[in-house]
């Protein structure tokens, strides 16, 4: 089964790109968690750098992903350029990358502008965690964290995001993506509602009414309260 690593961009003290209060440290962690949850449903493995909002240095990255064989390592990150000028998606791949990192990388860029961010194209770049990184590595920049029409499609179509991530990656490993099954009706709560008919203190005015109510079509019992 494919294995993965999962890297989340800065973290800790490192907030990474910030705007009117928003930290790219705490955007990719989520939503890239989030994609795990979902890449993982289908069987692949998930490493990631980093679980929670710690400082993890670039060395770290890399060496975290050179401990195992994994079949690719996607960087999560968000753009930014200044204030509300620049806006949309782009992936990256080592300047070197091949044949394979690259196809992740066009898939990634096709799902995110799909759902309304500008194209700003597969890229190749030096950075250390696409250089240093023995598989085949993609870092994705979703949309700017500067820019507020990003941010609000960011947020708006969150859950479309994950998912459009999730069936990339997986089609990049050969896995159809698998839409969450529906609880059976089996498997669902029922409420049910008791319509009593009276209650008596001697047992035979009871036996009576049960009589009764079965004479006319109701099934009934006793039940004993103490």
């Amino acid at each position: 089964m494919a294995r993965v690593c999962f890297d989340y961009g800065h973290g800790g003290e490192d907030p990474g790109a910030t705007y009117n209060g928003r930290k790219e440290s705490n955007d990719v962690l989520s939503i890239g968690r989030a994609v795990a949850a979902e890449v993982r449903r289908h069987g692949v493995t998930v490493d990631e750098t980093r679980i929670s909002d710690v400082a993890v240095s670039l060395n770290n990255r890399s060496a975290f992903e050179n401990r195992n064989t994994y079949d690719y390592f996607i960087s999560f990150h968000r753009n930014a350029f200044q204030l509300e000028k620049a806006k949309g998606a782009e992936t990256f791949t080592y300047i070197k990358g091949g044949t394979k990192s690259k196809g992740l990388a066009q898939r990634i860029q096709t799902s995110l502008v799909a759902l309304g961010f500008v194209d700003r194209g597969v890229k190749e770049a030096n950075f250390h965690v696409l250089r240093e990184t023995k598989a085949p590595a993609v870092l994705v920049e979703i949309g700017f964290i500067d820019n507020t029409g990003d941010n609000k499609l960011f947020d708006a179509k969150r859950d479309e995001i994950i998912k459009a991530l999730a069936k990339a990656i997986l089609a990049q490993v050969g896995i159809d993506y698998v839409e969450p099954s529906e609880p059976n009706q089996s498997d669902r709560k029922q409420t049910l509602y008791r319509v009593m008919a009276g209650s008596y203190a001697v047992r035979e005015n009871a036996e009576k009414q049960v009589q009764k109510l079965k004479a006319a079509g109701f099934d009934a019992t006793i039940m004993i309260y103490n």
